[in-house]
């Protein structure tokens, strides 16, 4: 007996078997189409819920997608309702293991969110705007600046979300900022209670005007609220922030010069890596002669010799804060621009014990 109930397919040919022909293959929207009579655009506007197609093609459009097996891919799904489910990184540089550590953390978190990433490397301002602006077929863009790009983005003019990670301050879009103030000021009590009173520092190149660098300004601060003063020969710049020599160099250039000092305060780990080093070639040991300090947490600073002091922001905090404010824009929030500031801990280890 004939069921009526079902329409009838016996004009059709066996089920395409993919076109790889394997019987395993997974079935395309153009086996549907093969199956059902009609074009793979009809198909794909079936099974999307388009308007246009007779109720009599959309049974054997969904009827053929049944007997093969066939699901909308989440992919295709997205592309229907505009977005790629793709996002942009935007980096300065990969070589320093703090960008490298917070790029897998956001490919991972991104993950989770069924998302994919575009990664993109912008040493310059300039080539952030670039990257923001050429980067196509992406919903959104996390960008993780290493210089203040503030200006450049109220500047310009973006079609795309965008986040600024690890950065400072930012009026022009979401931002999560970095807990500076709060890991370095904890840096500076931990070596006065530890016993020093002359600390030099190893910092990145002078900033145009003193007050801008937060992060210095935050350190000799706190040192003079317990009585400490610094003067400028404990204060050395590398010539380039995030490069292990530039930490080396500096270093040298305080030691050359005479500087006396029983603490190092370096702007983060990859400059402090380099002063060990240095520290180790003129004879002075850490921590007995000279403590030494980072910023960062990096995996690195944990397999120094002696294994780094340093601040940890934090990074899967700043991360998690960053994906979930980007997704929310690509999702529809259309609010002022968000700031969310993180926390930062301070992490003791053997290059300045307490």
């Amino acid at each position: 007996m004939t069921d009526l109930t079902r329409p009838a397919l016996a004009d059709c040919a066996a089920p395409p078997q993919g076109r790889t022909g394997s019987s395993t293959a997974r079935p395309t929207l153009e086996d549907v189409a093969a199956v059902a009579g009609v074009s793979a655009k009809t198909v794909s506007n079936v099974l999307r819920d388009k308007p246009g197609a007779s109720p009599s093609t959309q049974a054997r459009v969904r009827t053929a997608a049944a007997s093969l097996g066939y699901r909308v891919g989440a992919a295709g799904a997205v592309l229907a309702q505009g977005r790629t489910q793709r996002v942009a990184i935007v980096v300065p540089m990969l070589y320093q293991s703090y960008f490298a550590q917070m790029v897998e953390l956001i490919l991972t978190e991104l993950r989770q969110n069924h998302y994919f990433s575009t990664l993109r490397i912008a040493p310059q301002p300039a080539d952030v705007a670039s990257a923001i602006l050429d980067t196509a077929d992406v919903d959104g863009v996390i960008v993780l600046p290493h210089l203040d790009v503030d200006t450049l983005m109220a500047q310009s003019e973006f079609s795309r979300p965008t986040v600024l990670i690890g950065g400072r301050p930012s009026t022009a879009c979401d931002c999560v900022v970095m807990g500076d103030r709060k890991g370095i000021s904890a840096v500076a009590r931990h070596l006065l209670l530890t016993g020093h009173s002359r600390v030099a520092f190893v910092w990145n190149e002078p900033a145009i005007q003193p007050d801008e660098d937060y992060r210095l300004m935050t350190a000799i601060e706190t040192l003079r609220e317990h009585g400490i003063a610094t003067s400028p020969e404990l204060v050395a710049y590398g010539s380039e922030w995030d490069r292990r020599m530039s930490g080396y160099e500096a270093t040298l250039t305080l030691l050359r010069g005479g500087a006396s000092f029983d603490a190092l305060m370096c702007v983060n780990d990859a400059l402090a890596v380099g002063a060990l080093r240095a520290l180790r070639l003129f004879g002075l040991s850490v921590p007995g002669d000279v403590a030494v300090t980072g910023f960062d947490d990096t995996l690195e600073g944990k397999f120094t010799s002696p294994a780094l002091t340093s601040v940890n922001p934090r990074k899967s905090e700043m991360v998690h804060h960053a994906v979930r404010m980007l997704l929310q824009r690509v999702k529809g929030y259309d609010g002022p621009p968000r700031h969310v500031t993180t926390d930062a801990d301070l992490v003791v280890r053997a290059s300045a014990p307490s």
